[in-house]
């Protein structure tokens, strides 16, 4: 071999492993993963026995934003699937609840209900679902658009709003309908489900995953970071004396929803990510020479917070066996995707309270507000202040809807009367601040509980009047928990961005989930979401 042959080959071997190594210019699919109701704390409190290829797996080799909260007031799941994937809040994508009053409506609106769409597969009563009632673009929208619709999005979820809302208005979505056990859609999306969804359907999953006994992965006595087994603070599945382990989930099905019961079960994490597979292999997601997207949402553990509280056991066992679907998750990402050619982040739609009567036994301030009192407080108040008549419209979400043809009638200022009903409130115990509709309307909260509020509130959708609880306060029973207040216990959630282009670290810097979509959008090189206000994470964007 000549010596300029052999130079030539010695410049090749040596930059060989060099374009070997270089990443690619777009990732083949972002996973997007909501856990719903997942505090921050979750991901240490439990750490000592996740697996390395899980939760631990993100953290370490992914970027972490420790102190990630929401940024407005309420924390539930239909803004928090909304706000995370628009990058603004429910002042500005209008979805301000999982259900609220509408006044011409005279009653309730769910957040992803559409009367003009109809049921594909499952059952009727569960069709009706679109994201119309969602007033701004997703990043998932934003990346269909920037391929002309060549890239891929599919929403995967328990809950029609963890799947539909996600997947924006030009996305696919699934959902399980309990009534049937099908994984199913609407007219919004298909006339008749892709065979890929009827396969699936047709192994009965869930009847399988329902046949087993829900006992805890590990020795019940090694669960040390919650509390006793069988206490009064937990909720009861019909059909058991005691909130105790084992869970014979045959016996249970009559009493809890059936089909229906999987939901409140780790088997429902399961379930749902043996669909999104299905999924991924049924689009081909990640394998088509463009950038798709999977949102991925797990709505089980919100079924066992709510039912159990944060300090259960059976909130210990669900995150463990999570963190094990984690890694399956991973794994089979590496081996279809390509491991570093694929982009992943993890978040919570809010995070939960702890159980208030427990917080009582240990002496902290706590309670349950009794909305029904106060809701009869409240309009004995008026007839005897403003006369005859029916004044209130309306009490929920933390909000009172005033009659607002019959104030005119009367000849009253509304403003007046607002402030009015707003010092009254604050009699109740429970209650720690109320904020006038003309408050939220005239008034620019740059800070605090009112500035949290005012990202929540819509000028045509809120009510005349708004409650702020006080900590540790919460709108339920004696057992079990929940959430939707503004307070880190509802508000910290994870951020963990992971795979391609994703430096390794963390930082403990503020951030909002309102920051994920424009991240996602700096690094794709698409367009913002088109209400989006937050602000992309430069630790992760400006890396070099």
């Amino acid at each position: 071999m000549k010596k300029s042959g052999i130079l030539l080959f010695i410049l090749l071997m040596s930059i060989g492993p060099i374009i070997a190594q270089e990443k690619p210019d777009k990732p083949k699919l972002v996973v997007g993963i909501i856990v719903d109701q997942m505090r921050q704390e979750y991901l240490y409190r439990f750490a000592d026995r996740y697996k390395d290829g899980g939760f631990k797996r993100l953290m370490k080799d992914g970027f972490m934003m420790k102190n990630g909260h929401y940024n407005y007031v309420p924390t539930y799941t239909g803004p928090g699937h909304t706000s995370v994937y628009t990058g603004t809040t429910p002042a500005t994508h209008g979805i301000i609840s999982n259900s609220w009053y509408v006044r011409s409506l005279g009653g309730s609106l769910y957040c992803a209900e559409d009367s003009t769409v109809s049921a594909v597969g499952g059952s009727a009563s569960s069709g009706k679902i679109s994201p119309r009632n969602m007033l701004t673009t997703t990043i998932t929208d934003e990346l269909r658009y920037s391929t002309n619709k060549r890239s891929k999005v599919v929403g995967v979820a328990i809950k029609d709003r963890g799947a539909s809302l996600p997947a924006g208005h030009t996305g696919d979505a699934y959902w399980f309908d309990s009534a049937t056990g099908e994984f199913m859609t609407s007219t919004y999306y298909y006339e008749t489900l892709p065979a890929w969804v009827k396969e699936f359907n047709e192994k009965k999953v869930v009847e399988e995953y329902l046949s087993q006994t829900w006992n805890t992965l590990y020795p019940i006595e090694t669960y040390v970071q919650s509390i006793e087994d069988n206490n009064e603070f937990e909720g009861i599945f019909a059909g058991k004396e005691t909130p105790t382990f084992p869970y014979e989930l045959p016996a249970l099905r009559e009493g809890n929803g059936d089909l229906g019961l999987i939901a409140s079960t780790p088997f429902g994490n399961s379930m749902t990510l043996d669909f999104a597979i299905a999924a991924i292999e049924g689009e081909n997601l990640g394998n088509r020479g463009e950038t798709d997207f999977l949102a991925l949402s797990f709505s089980s553990p919100d079924y066992i917070g709510h039912r159990f509280g944060p300090a259960s056991k059976e909130v210990e066992d669900n995150y463990l066996r999570l963190d094990l679907e984690f890694e399956r998750l991973l794994n089979y990402l590496d081996e279809q995707i390509g491991e570093g050619e694929y982009l992943v982040f993890l978040t919570a739609d809010h995070a939960v309270a702890e159980v208030a009567t427990h917080m009582i036994s240990e002496n902290i301030p706590a309670g349950n507000l009794n909305n029904s009192y106060i809701n009869a407080q409240l309009k004995g108040y008026t007839q005897v202040t403003y006369g005859e008549g029916d004044w209130i419209e309306n009490m929920s979400n933390e909000q009172v809807f005033l009659n607002h043809k019959l104030i005119r009638e009367k000849g009253l200022n509304l403003r007046d009367m607002q402030e009015d009903l707003a010092n009254f409130l604050l009699r109740f115990n429970g209650i720690k601040e109320v904020y006038t509709a003309y408050a939220m309307k005239n008034t620019e909260f740059t800070q605090g509980r009112a500035a949290k509020l005012q990202m929540g509130f819509n000028h045509k959708a809120s009510g005349d009047i708004l409650l702020v609880l006080e900590p540790g306060w919460l709108t339920g029973g004696a057992r079990g928990t929940s959430h939707g207040t503004s307070y880190s216990y509802d508000t910290n959630v994870p951020m963990v961005f992971y795979g391609w282009n994703v430096p390794a670290g963390e930082s403990s810097r503020y951030a909002t989930i309102t920051d994920i979509a424009p991240t996602l959008s700096m690094m794709l090189n698409i367009k913002l979401p088109n209400g989006a206000t937050g602000q992309p994470i430069i630790e992760i964007t400006d890396h070099k």
